[in-house]
């Protein structure tokens, strides 16, 4: 029989992959992974993940090969390479897992006409599309969308790994992985992203370090100097590992912390049910109200924005959170909501501005997740809160005990006790060699109100 070819994007495994089984099913297959940065409309792919990336495809190459199969790697236009892979190999088919980001939608569109494709779902909980009301209508809120969706819980139990793989006797030919310079060098801006183990394989050592630790997630999952956070986002954004297998592990488990993760991945899955929804919503404020918002001119507001991005706004759990970004290519949840508060609305920068910046420096920068967080916080969303819920920077420090954190990543500020820390540059602490504040808190809020104000009026 002619080959299979399974197109492979954000599904980098093989264990739960429905796509996989199904080609496997029909015989000879040719695994494939294709590097596009040129398509029209797609978003190519941010500095940080590249590196993830080049490291989750060495993992999955090694992984087939144990199974008698093996990794080939294109680059290009992903419409253009799959036919000339097809037609290389005689292929008349095409397996892949169903992606929701508009440009795999499109792609997925101009491959039907061409060739027969065959889409499973895989990468998430259930298919965006089957959560619906009585009358079939899809939701824009959390939280009657993830009720709805708990009535499909809990999903069908993962598909265990294959044994073997079957290939054809000729594998078309490959790119080398290190030919795409995924990793950078000149400056190695990557050097702290050891900690990091990408690919299926770290994936699950972290899943089994972790699910002990699940019930005290609820408690402690705001809290940055507490270890309770899972660390799963990057090892999801790849498809190393499956939401519906996450859901399995805790499926005996009904205390606080389990139902709080399964929220968790709900809202994980919320982000893409927007996307699927509204094509653009990674460019166009969810609430057209704000078309008419007036953000401060780029070039007026660069200064700024550079000192946010470098951890340098004066504000010190701001800083630590944009340090430990460009440190580790990940930030805690709580200071993602902090960080991109303090840029929307303390310095009034479009929150477009900062989601650009997240998916670049983002190992788990997911179009969904982002888009729907930064919109969620600027209060543009269909599911956002009101924009003058103005978070302070002082004070959620203070109330989820982030000092600790803040002596990690800003070091010059170590040797400051907890309340010198919180008054950093009030009450006369004056610490030697860290910035002014870029903008007061009264000052920008006000700032900030007004502008809203404006619109409202």
């Amino acid at each position: 029989m002619p080959p299979t070819l399974l197109w492979l994007r954000n599904d980098l495994r093989v264990s739960d992959h429905p796509a996989l089984h199904a080609a496997i099913a029909e015989g000879p297959v040719i695994p494939i992974y294709i590097l596009d940065d040129q398509t029209p409309q797609l978003r190519p792919m941010g500095a940080a993940q590249r590196w993830w990336l080049h490291h989750s495809l060495a993992a999955l190459d090694l992984s087939l090969r144990k199974r008698g199969s093996a990794l080939t790697l294109r680059r290009g236009l992903t419409v253009e390479q799959l036919q000339r892979v097809a037609e290389e190999t005689g292929c008349r088919r095409i397996y892949a897992t169903r992606h929701y980001e508009p440009w795999h939608k499109d792609i997925e569109t101009r491959l039907a006409g061409d060739i027969d494709l065959v889409l499973h779902d895989g990468n998430y909980l259930t298919a965006p599309d089957s959560v619906t009301n009585a009358q079939g209508e899809r939701y824009r809120v959390f939280t009657p969308w993830y009720r709805k969706l708990l009535e499909h819980m809990p999903p069908a139990p993962p598909l265990p790994p294959p044994d073997h793989i079957p290939s054809p006797e000729k594998m078309p030919t490959s790119d080398s992985l290190d030919e795409w310079n995924l990793r950078p060098t000149r400056p190695n801006w990557a050097a702290g992203f050891g900690s990091w183990e990408p690919g299926e394989k770290g994936a699950w050592r972290r899943a089994r370090q972790w699910l002990p630790q699940a019930g005290r997630y609820k408690a402690d999952r705001d809290f940055p100097a507490r270890p309770a956070t899972s660390r799963l986002s990057p090892h999801l954004h790849f498809g190393e590992i499956t939401p519906r297998a996450l859901w399995n592990a805790l499926a005996d488990r009904a205390d606080a912390g389990a139902e709080s993760f399964r929220s968790e991945l709900g809202w994980r899955e919320h982000g893409i049910n927007l996307v699927d929804q509204f094509r653009n919503y990674a460019d166009r404020n969810g609430r057209s109200i704000f078309d008419r918002f007036e953000w401060r001119d780029d070039a007026e507001a660069e200064s700024d924005f550079m000192a946010w991005t470098r951890g340098l706004t004066g504000y010190p759990i701001v800083d630590a959170g944009m340090r430990e970004l460009w440190q580790t290519g990940w930030m805690h949840n709580r200071l993602r909501m902090v960080a991109a508060s303090f840029l929307v609305k303390h310095l009034l920068i479009d929150w477009r501005r900062g989601e650009r910046w997240f998916w670049d420096t983002l190992l788990d920068a997911d179009l969904g997740s982002n888009t729907m967080n930064w919109q969620y916080v600027a209060g543009t969303g269909v599911d956002a809160p009101v924009f003058s819920r103005i978070m302070s920077p002082t004070l959620q420090c203070e109330k989820f005990a982030m000092t600790d954190y803040v002596r990690q990543f800003v070091p010059e500020l170590a040797h400051l006790s907890d309340t010198q820390i919180l008054a950093a540059h009030d009450q006369g602490v004056r610490p030697v060699g860290y910035p002014e504040p870029l903008i007061g808190h009264r000052e920008a809020r006000a700032r900030a109100l007004t502008a809203w104000e404006s619109v409202r009026g």
